[in-house]
C-alpha cells in the first residue's frame, strides 16, 4: 500500500530551536549587534561569538563566519581564529544552515506495509537515506514520516529505532508515540526483536546451515569511514553476532539469509565481506557489480516481535525487490 508520506522527530524542534534560537523560523535570518565585552579582549572570535549568542551552537557560529555572515568593525571577519579587540562592533547574521532545516516535513511516497495508532511497519526503498547527514541533509525517511505524521515531531528522531543502510532495502518498524519508541528499543536491546535479511553473493559458499559468526564489529583502524571486523584487545568495538543459512546455490554465487542478534553498524555486511564472500555490489567491503546489480544486494525481507502494547504477535515478510529477483533469475537461484 502506497501512502504519502510523514515525519520524523526527536531532536526535531529541539534541534531546530539549539541552533536558531526558540520560536524562529528556519527560513528567515536575523542581524545581532554587540560590542566585545573587556574581559574577552584578545579572545577568538568564535569564543566571544558563542559568549554574546549562547544559545546557538560554536560549530554553527563558527560555519556563519566562514560565509560572511559575520562582522567585525562592519568588515566580514573571515577566521574563527581572529584575535578581537574590546569595544569593537561585532554583527551576526543567523542564518538557516543545511543542519538547522534538515528536521523538516517533506511529502514523499512511502511504502507502509502495516500501520495502527501505535507504530508503523514501512518497506525501505534501496538509495533512501534514513537520517539526515553530510551529503543528505534533505530527501530522507525522517523527512517523509514528519511530513505524514504529525505525531513524529514530537518523538526523538521522528520514532526511528533502528536503521537500514541507504542502498539496503526491506522492513523497518518507526514508533508513533513516545510510550512505543521506548518499549521498542528496550525489544532491539533485549533482542526481542527478529530482523532477517537475503543477501546476495559471488563464490561457493561451504559453510554449514546455521553457521553464527561472533566477530566484533567497529570502525576500520585503516579506513576511518568505513567498518571493519577486529579484535577488541587492540581496537574499540562492539560484539556482534551472525548467523547464515544457504537459500540456494550456482556456479556463480550463493544467496543467503542472514538473522541478525546484534545491531552494528554495516554488521551483515563486515560479517560477510570477513567470511570472504563481500556483498554483490558493495563496493565499500570489496564486493563487485554482477548479475545486474548496482547497489549492494541486502534485504530486510523478515521483521518479527510481539506488538510493545497489545502484546499481539506481529510477523512481516516481503518478496525479494525486482533487481534482487533479476539477479537470482540471472543466475538460476530459486527459492525452495
Amino acid at each position: 500500500m502506497i501512502i504519502s508520506t510523514p515525519p520524523e522527530a526527536d531532536e526535531t524542534q529541539g534541534l531546530l530551536d539549539a541552533i536558531l534560537g526558540e520560536g524562529e523560523s528556519a527560513e528567515t535570518s536575523e542581524w545581532r549587534h554587540f560590542a566585545v565585552p573587556v574581559a574577552m579582549h584578545g579572545e577568538r572570535l568564535d569564543r566571544v561569538l558563542a559568549q554574546c549568542v549562547p544559545e546557538f551552537s560554536r560549530s554553527y557560529l563558527q560555519q556563519l563566519i566562514e560565509q560572511g555572515a559575520v562582522l567585525l568593525a562592519g568588515v566580514p571577519a573571515g577566521k574563527s581564529a581572529a584575535k578581537v579587540k574590546a569595544g569593537v562592533e561585532l554583527s551576526v547574521e543567523l542564518r538557516a544552515t543545511p543542519q538547522s532545516q534538515a528536521f523538516k516535513p517533506e511529502a514523499m511516497a512511502l511504502d507502509v506495509v502495516y500501520e495502527d495508532a501505535h507504530l508503523c511497519v514501512l518497506n525501505k526503498p534501496a538509495g533512501l537515506v534514513v537520517h539526515p547527514a553530510p551529503g543528505n541533509w534533505s530527501g530522507t525517511l525522517l523527512n517523509g514520516l514528519l511530513a505524514r505524521d504529525a505525531q513524529a515531531a514530537t518523538l526523538p528522531r521522528a520514532g526511528i529505532v533502528h536503521r537500514l543502510d541507504k542502498d539496503t532495502s526491506g522492513l523497518m518498524v518507526v514508533a508513533r508515540t513516545r510510550q512505543t519508541m521506548d518499549a521498542l528499543v528496550q525489544l532491539i536491546a533485549a533482542r526481542e526483536v527478529k530482523r532477517q535479511y537475503w543477501a546476495l553473493a559471488a563464490g561457493t559458499w561451504s559453510l554449514k546451515d546455521g553457521y553464527t559468526l561472533d566477530q566484533p564489529v567497529g570502525r576500520d583502524p585503516a579506513n576511518r569511514l568505513r567498518m571493519a571486523a577486529v579484535d577488541l584487545t587492540r581496537h574499540s568495538g562492539k560484539t556482534a553476532s551472525t548467523t547464515f543459512d544457504l537459500v540456494a546455490q550456482s556456479a556463480q554465487g550463493c544467496w543467503l539469509q542472514c538473522t541478525l542478534h546484534t545491531g552494528r553498524t554495516h554488521q551483515i555486511r563486515v560479517h560477510m565481506a570477513h567470511l570472504g564472500f563481500p556483498l554483490l555490489a558493495d563496493a565499500v567491503y570489496g564486493g563487485k557489480p554482477a548479475a545486474g546489480m548496482t547497489r549492494q544486494a541486502l534485504h530486510a525481507f523478515h521483521l518479527a516481535f510481539h506488538h510493545p502494547v497489545s502484546g499481539e504477535a506481529l510477523d512481516f515478510r516481503l518478496p525479494l525487490p525486482p533487481d534482487m529477483q533479476e539477479a537470482t533469475a540471472a543466475w538460476g537461484l530459486s527459492y525452495n
